[in-house]
Parts: structure tokens; sequence; C-alpha cells
């Protein structure tokens, strides 16, 4: 039996993407996107706990990502985990990805980050036409627009 390598996050960009045109007219557009859990611990008191993710994104869908993205924006992302390596001043470095087949924007584009409006005004998907029912998702991470990304 073939394995599985699927990854679907809802989150918010966490800077504005970078779009690069790579090889013979390749575009390629890379995205920080957080995702927060929040939990209460033992004594009651809530704790939370964001992951960011690096997302690469290939072709037409790239060059649309790095044109209509903007830090803060909220997006589904749908695709698979890859991990590259690479040689730097001779020791060998390693970093995992999620290489997007889908990216779905969330909200409007004008929304504040925080304003929670999940309403899919503008959709751009390479592989399915398929509507989601975002309202599922539970409630949106928390975001700080002047927090740093962490790498």
């Amino acid at each position: 039996m073939a394995g599985v390598n699927k990854v679907i996050i809802v989150g918010r960009l966490g800077g504005d993407p970078e779009m690069k045109a790579v090889g013979q007219g390749a575009t390629v557009t890379r995205l920080n996107v957080a995702t927060s859990e929040n939990w209460l611990d033992k004594s009651g008191q809530k704790q939370e706990r964001t992951e960011w993710h690096r997302i690469v994104v290939w072709g037409k869908l790239a060059e649309i990502c790095g044109k209509y993205l903007a830090k803060g924006r909220q997006v589904y992302v749908e695709g698979k985990l890859q991990t590259r390596s690479w040689e730097d001043n001779g020791q060998k470095k390693y970093s995992t990805e999620i290489v997007a087949s889908t990216v779905q924007f969330l909200g409007s584009a004008n929304a504040d980050a925080g304003a929670g409006d999940r309403s899919n005004t503008s959709s751009q998907n390479q592989n399915s036409g398929a509507d989601f029912n975002f309202g599922d998702f539970g409630p949106e991470p928390t975001f700080n627009q002047s927090e740093d990304i962490p790498f």
C-alpha cells in the first residue's frame, strides 16, 4: 500500500510573500503561516502555542499568491510535507516545508487581521473546485502583526 503525505492548515501569514523567478521561467513563492492552539493547563490557566509553517508554492498559483497575499491574511493551505537539504560552509542543513497544491484566500483582503471574516472572497486552487465550510475549523488563531517570524 502506498503512503499518504497530506497536510491541511488554516492560519495567518506572518509576513509578506517572497516571490522569485527560478530556472527557465518558473515562479516560486514562499509563505510563512502561523497556526495557534489554546488549552487549559492542569491549574486551569489558559495556554497558547503558535506553530510556524514554511510554505512553498510553485507556478501560476505562486504568482497569484505573490500578487494578492500580504502579512496578516488568513489562508487555507493544502499540500504535502517535503524535506530538502543543502550544504552551507561544509555543514549539511535541512528544512521541512509544505509544498502547496491548493491555497485559498480567506476573509477579505482589506479586513483587519483579527476581524474573523470567514468568507472565501478570493479563492485560488490548482486542482479542486470544492467549496469548504471553513467555520468547521473552529476559532481562528490569534495573530499579532507586529510579531517577528522566529527564523
